[in-house]
């Protein structure tokens, strides 16, 4: 059996970790598995490097910051390779580039669009555990990409799929997905299995376990993703095609509190209004989710829209022009806000679920200020301070906690 490994920066953050982790591989090996281990850098090592960077440079350059960032996991890779050779098992670390990942031009955020694995493929032939750099590839003209926060999740994901792997294991320091963040909620229930929808849901609302984009490589390309964690030998979740039995209406709920809501106040009722606010957004690369717009009172409007917190100073300025061009009355801009998300493939033709989201929250006294709602989700924006009280109140709405057993394998 072939099987791709991924281990994050909570699995690598020391030495004693990394010498965990290469004894799981060598395990591994030592059943009569192929492996391909992909690496993140060590524990806070990407924060550390950025830290570094904005104390020389007031706004680097997205090709520089991809240079330096991408020598973490670059660093974890060698230092993973070294202890598997010391431990008997014959491995070489490789780069992006030496694993053959072609990435886009988007520097920081770049989405593969190739991946050669030919020097893997002669690795393993000869007995090699290759050792992959995560969160990293090359442009077709030779400078480093890195594929965004969380991005060794997709490197593993991709490599996977580029040799036909017959299993990707993605390692973490919890045991799979749970119904709700364990650290917030207790008597979170670890999840047997997740549909890729399901898990493209919670990753996108703020659970933390898998990269979006990852996920969405994974569906598109029907790569079955087991999550698990380095720390024990639970089976974890599998993250697969879903399941066609009846499912509960909500499967598990996300918490994001890292999202600002911003509001246009007074801007005219006529067409083109959203286009030219929402379009000058997207030509700087800033994603918005939620946007809710007022019922026209005497011609004007008022548009209010959420973001990630961390793109609120570059949004500032363009909402700010927009709003001048469109002769509007103001900007608020809100920092005190959180998103709580009900997930599940369960309310699919289910009339309720919404109307019991909501019962949850108003019977904590908690105000809802947006919502947003998919086929399979149900959002809402709420003062900060009441969110981790509002991930409680649906989870227990929903009996979240007394569901949903591991599977084995």
């Amino acid at each position: 059996m072939l099987i791709v490994q991924k281990y994050g920066g909570s699995s690598l953050q020391s030495a004693d970790h990394i010498k965990n982790v290469a004894k799981k591989v060598q395990h591994t090996v030592e059943q009569g598995h192929q492996v391909v281990v992909v690496v993140s850098a060590m524990g806070d090592n990407t924060d550390a490097l950025l830290e570094l960077a904005e104390k020389l440079a007031t706004m680097p350059s997205a090709r520089e910051l991809d240079q330096l960032l991408s020598t973490g996991e670059t660093q974890s890779s060698a230092l993973m390779a070294m202890t598997l050779e010391h431990l008997g098992i014959p491995a070489k670390s490789f780069s992006g580039r030496q694993a053959g990942i072609i990435t886009s031009y988007d520097y920081g955020k770049a989405r593969i669009e190739q991946v050669d694995p030919k020097e893997l493929r002669n690795a393993l032939a000869v007995g090699i555990t290759p050792v992959v750099a995560g969160f990293q590839g090359v442009t077709r003209s030779g400078d480093v990409a890195t594929l965004g926060r969380g991005g060794s999740d997709l490197t593993a994901i991709a490599i996977a799929n580029a040799l036909g792997a017959d299993r990707c294991e993605i390692y973490s320091d919890v045991a799979g997905v749970y119904t709700a963040d364990p650290r917030i909620i207790p008597s979170a229930s670890p999840l047997g299995m997740l549909s890729y929808d399901e898990m493209l849901e919670l990753a996108s609302q703020g659970a933390q376990v898998l990269q979006t984009q990852a996920v969405e490589f994974a569906k598109g390309q029907q790569v079955p993703i087991y999550a698990r964690s380095t720390f024990s030998d639970e089976p974890g979740t599998v993250i697969a095609e879903g399941e066609s039995i009846e499912k509960p209406p909500v499967t598990a709920v996300a918490l994001n509190r890292h999202i600002a809501k911003l509001g246009l106040l007074g801007v005219p009722d006529a067409p083109g209004v959203a286009a030219l606010i929402f379009g000058e957004l997207a030509k700087h690369g800033i994603n918005v989710e939620l946007i809710i717009q007022a019922v026209s009172h005497n011609q004007l409007n008022d548009i209010a829209f959420t973001i990630e917190e961390q793109d609120v100073k570059r949004a500032e300025p363009i909402v700010k022009s927009c709003l001048q061009q469109l002769g509007g009355h103001s900007l608020v801009i809100d920092t005190h806000v959180a998103k709580v998300s009900a997930i599940g493939s369960g309310m699919l033709g289910r009339p309720g679920v919404a109307a019991r989201v909501f019962k949850a929250l108003a019977n904590g006294n908690i105000n809802i200020q947006m919502i947003g709602t998919s086929e399979i989700k149900i959002s809402c924006i709420i003062d900060r301070s009441d969110a981790e009280r509002a991930l409680g109140l649906i989870h227990e709405e929903f009996n979240l906690g007394k569901s949903a057993e591991m599977i084995e394998d």
